[in-house]
């Protein structure tokens, strides 16, 4: 269809997904960290699956990357209190102060822009670069926090059950989204040539996310994806 109204159409559903984890985290369903994980994990396949409608002209990265941008560009407002929007501050962050969504969440929006903009669907490195940052980081901290093991040496915050979370929610979420691909028709199968390269780029994420840095594994997570998938892929 044209890129004009797949971006449309990407805008609206994105922020279908993000309006209703607001309205169950505001209306007090769901915890506001799990609200801010679901939205974590939720909102990247989505958005990767909507590049599906875009037809491969030139401009249609552009467009689509102005869904992540306009989305981050909001979060941004309400965190320096330019926007007062309790909902989305209950759903983001964890302790309800606005300011926490200029962290994490801003992170994950510019990585979004930047990954779309780079690698876009023509390329095999973007994907799983989104994808383990989706389901890999993003489930590690609802099983972490949930089942209890030992805790890794280096990194006292960080447990061997979320490092474990980590790699197979990114490796699982990566082949299911290249497994749509092929059956699109928009990359060329069969699956199983995947196995191997999205095994390598996940183990990497996964010690990558073991290490102590807070706050900024959204970035550091999608960089080594990337650059472990230039090797790989």
């Amino acid at each position: 269809m044209s890129p004009y109204i797949a971006t449309l159409i990407t805008f609206a559903i994105a922020l279908a997904f993000l309006r209703l984890m607001d309205f169950l985290a505001h209306r007090g369903v769901i915890e506001s960290r799990l609200s801010r994980k679901l939205i974590h994990i939720g909102t990247g396949p989505i958005f990767v699956l909507c590049w599906l409608m875009f037809t491969d002209v030139a401009i249609s990265r552009w467009l689509a990357a102005l869904v992540p941008l306009v989305i981050t560009l909001q979060f941004a407002l309400v965190g320096w209190g330019v926007i007062k929007d309790e909902a989305a501050v209950k759903a983001m962050s964890r302790t309800g102060d606005p300011r926490e969504i200029l962290r994490g969440p801003l992170f994950y929006g510019i990585v979004f822009v930047a990954m779309t903009l780079i690698y876009w669907k023509d390329s095999l490195i973007g994907i799983p670069a989104l994808m383990i940052l989706c389901g890999g980081d993003g489930i590690a901290d609802i099983v972490g926090r949930r089942v209890k093991s030992r805790r890794w040496f280096w990194s006292p915050e960080k447990s061997v059950a979320g490092s474990l979370s980590v790699f197979l929610g990114g490796w699982l979420l990566t082949m299911f989204i290249f497994t749509i691909y092929v059956w699109m028709g928009a990359f060329s199968g069969p699956t199983t040539r995947f196995v191997l390269p999205v095994t390598i780029v996940a183990v990497a994420a996964t010690l990558i996310e073991s290490l102590p840095f807070k706050d900024i594994d959204n970035i550091t997570i999608a960089l080594a994806c990337a650059l472990i998938g230039y090797l790989v892929f």
